[in-house]
C-alpha cells in the first residue's frame, strides 16, 4: 500500500509533458510531442525557410525544383509541389510535413493530415511574414535560437530598405510573369507588397485574380513607367524585348524601363525575398532618374 502511494505521489508531482503548439499561417494549430527531426518540405521555398530557421539537417525530403540553399539538391524528391507521390513521402517517415496552402492539392494535405502526421501550412502574403515563419519553424525543429536571429536579421535588413525607398515619388509598374498566356499579379500577391515598400504601384493590383491573365490591349492602357519581367530562371526574359520591338509608344519603353529579377527570389516565400526586393527598388529608382 505504501508503495502505490509512493508511485502516486510521484506521477502527481512529475511535470505534464508539454506538446509543442505552433499556430500555423491559415490559424491551424500543429502539435507535436517533441522537436521534430525528420522533415518533409512539399514547396521549394518551404526547404528555405528550414535553413534559415536552423533545422536544414532534419530536412529528410523535398519537391522538385527544391534547388536553394544547394545542400538541399541532395536530398530525395517525393514529386512535384503540385502533386507529390504519398508513398515516397510516407517512405521518408516524417514526423512533420511543411506544406503550401494554395500551392499543394489540399486533398493531399489533409490526407497526410488523416494518416497522423502534422502538417505546417505555409501562406506569406507580406514580407513579415517569412521571419514570423522561419521563428514558427524553428520552434517546431527544436532551432529557435537559430531562428530568432535569423528573423531578426530579416526584419532589420526590412526594415531598413522600407526606410529608405519610404516616401518616394510612385512609380507605376506592370509585373509580367509570363508571356503566353500574359500573365501579372494582382494587390494581394507578395510581389505586389515588395514593389509598394519600393514606391511601386502596381498597375493590376485590382484584378481580383491572384495571378490574373491579361491582354495587351490592358498594358497598353495601364501605360506603366517600369515592365519588370520575373520568369526564367534568373536570366532576362526575351520576351521583355517583345515590348521594345512592338510597342514603342509605352512610358517603360520610352524611358527605358524593362528590367528583370530572379524569379526565384520573388516568387518563392523565402529569406531570398529580400535580394530580390533589394533589386526592384534599386531599379524603381533607375527609373525615378537616380
Amino acid at each position: 500500500m505504501r508503495c502505490c502511494l509512493t508511485l502516486l505521489l510521484c506521477l502527481a508531482l512529475a511535470p505534464a509533458r508539454a506538446d509543442l503548439t505552433v499556430t500555423d499561417d491559415t490559424g491551424r494549430a500543429v502539435q507535436l510531442p517533441a522537436p521534430a527531426r525528420r522533415i518533409v518540405a512539399v514547396a521549394p521555398h518551404a526547404a528555405e525557410l528550414l535553413h534559415a530557421a536552423g533545422a536544414g539537417a532534419a530536412l529528410v525530403g523535398v519537391v522538385q525544383y527544391a534547388d536553394f540553399p544547394p545542400a538541399v539538391r541532395t536530398l530525395p524528391s517525393v514529386g512535384s509541389y503540385t502533386g507529390f507521390d504519398l508513398e515516397a513521402l510516407l517512405a521518408l517517415k516524417p514526423d512533420l510535413v511543411i506544406g503550401w496552402d494554395s500551392g499543394n492539392p489540399p486533398a493531399q494535405l489533409a490526407r497526410i493530415e488523416a494518416l497522423g502526421i502534422p502538417v505546417f501550412r505555409t501562406e506569406a502574403r507580406v514580407a513579415d511574414d517569412i521571419a514570423t515563419d522561419i521563428e514558427k519553424l524553428g520552434e517546431l525543429a527544436g532551432t529557435a535560437a537559430v531562428a530568432t536571429q535569423a528573423a531578426a536579421a530579416f526584419r532589420q535588413r526590412l526594415a531598413q530598405l522600407r526606410r529608405e525607398h519610404a516616401g518616394r515619388r510612385p512609380v507605376r509598374v506592370f509585373y509580367q510573369v509570363w508571356a503566353k498566356p500574359l500573365v501579372t499579379l494582382n494587390g494581394e500577391h507578395p510581389v505586389s507588397h515588395v514593389l509598394a515598400d519600393c514606391g511601386g504601384v502596381n498597375v493590376f493590383a485590382a484584378l481580383p485574380a491572384l495571378a490574373p491573365q491579361i491582354d495587351e490591349e490592358a498594358v497598353l492602357a495601364a501605360d506603366p513607367e517600369v515592365i519588370i519581367g520575373g520568369g526564367m530562371d534568373g536570366e532576362r526574359p526575351e520576351w521583355l524585348e517583345d515590348w521594345r520591338r512592338r510597342w514603342p509608344q509605352l512610358a517603360a519603353v520610352r524611358g527605358g524601363h524593362l528590367y528583370a529579377v530572379p524569379p526565384d527570389w520573388l516568387h518563392r516565400s523565402g529569406p531570398r525575398l529580400l535580394d530580390g526586393m533589394e533589386r526592384v527598388c534599386a531599379q524603381l529608382d533607375a527609373a525615378r532618374g537616380g
